[in-house]
């Protein structure tokens, strides 16, 4: 398949919560695809080396989540992305996907295998977070990649935007003026979005999961994490196979929080063989 522009795949659906943007491609199985926290993501700049390629096999889609992009605006109370998710599934006339999530994105694919199991066929997190202590990672506050995060959205400058990609990647290659100007555009476009989330900043998170939420996940699930990754430890990852039981853990060297952008070619034959091959849970 050529590859897709951003134009030709994107869409809004409307949801209960609000109104969703997203981009969408090809047919079969759906996979949903949800991005990272930080300012200025979106599906697309999260996603868009995926979509050609995984849209060859399934019917992909990567929504930008309530509060990000050119999806409906949502203050830090109201943020739910677990219902956001089922209601865009529901609006889509979609029963069961696989949930693809990178940092924020896979936490919420996370919550989302666990309490709504019967929404989702195959789980995949690249980068994410697990509850638990500390062993091999620094403690006492946040990494120096959610430092960086947290400085851009106080503060969504052009050079703020570039600090935030480089530390996202261990190739700086992948730092483009391209990418640096994509994130200060979206978060100059949707400055409501930048107040919104910066208004959580330093309060507690509400509705994590915890350990046990994690365990009585059944479906099966592929963990991706950057052994360079500056933003979430990769002891992240290896708590996370420890406790899904149907779970494997791919650990990438010279790689960053981005996985699916960094070793893009890798990452799309994983998740398409995992998707083809892993049997869903109950059958």
């Amino acid at each position: 398949m050529p590859s897709l522009s951003k134009s030709e795949t994107s869409k809004f659906v409307e949801t209960p919560s609000g109104r969703i943007h997203l981009h969408e491609a090809g047919e079969g199985h759906a996979v949903v695809m949800l991005h990272g926290s930080g300012p200025g993501a979106t599906g697309w700049s999260n996603f868009n080396p995926n979509l050609s390629h995984l849209a060859e096999r399934f019917r992909v889609i990567a929504p930008d989540m309530p509060g990000w992009g050119e999806s409906d605006p949502v203050s830090y109370e109201d943020r739910d992305h677990v219902t956001a998710a089922i209601q865009l599934l529901d609006a889509l006339g979609i029963e069961k996907a696989a949930f693809v999530g990178n940092s924020m994105g896979g936490a919420t694919s996370l919550k989302v295998a666990g309490r709504h199991p019967d929404r989702v066929s195959h789980l995949v997190t690249m980068g994410s977070g697990a509850p638990g202590p500390r062993v091999f990672s620094p403690g006492g506050g946040p990494t120096e990649g959610l430092k960086v995060l947290h400085r851009g959205y106080r503060d969504p400058s052009l050079e703020n935007m570039r600090a935030l990609c480089q530390i996202m990647a261990f190739d700086q290659a992948f730092a483009t003026d391209e990418l640096v100007q994509q994130r200060f555009d979206s978060c100059a476009t949707h400055p409501e979005h930048i107040a919104n989330f910066a208004a959580g900043l330093g309060r507690p998170r509400r509705g994590e999961s915890t350990l046990e939420d994690i365990a009585s996940i059944k479906a099966p699930a592929m963990i991706i994490h950057g052994r360079d990754d500056r933003v979430v430890h990769f002891e992240a990852g290896l708590r996370l196979v420890s406790t899904i039981e149907n779970s494997r853990l791919v650990l990438l060297n010279r790689c960053g929080h981005w996985a699916q952008l960094e070793h893009a070619a890798e990452f799309n034959h994983l998740v398409r063989d995992f998707i083809d091959n892993a049997a869903p849970a109950g059958h």
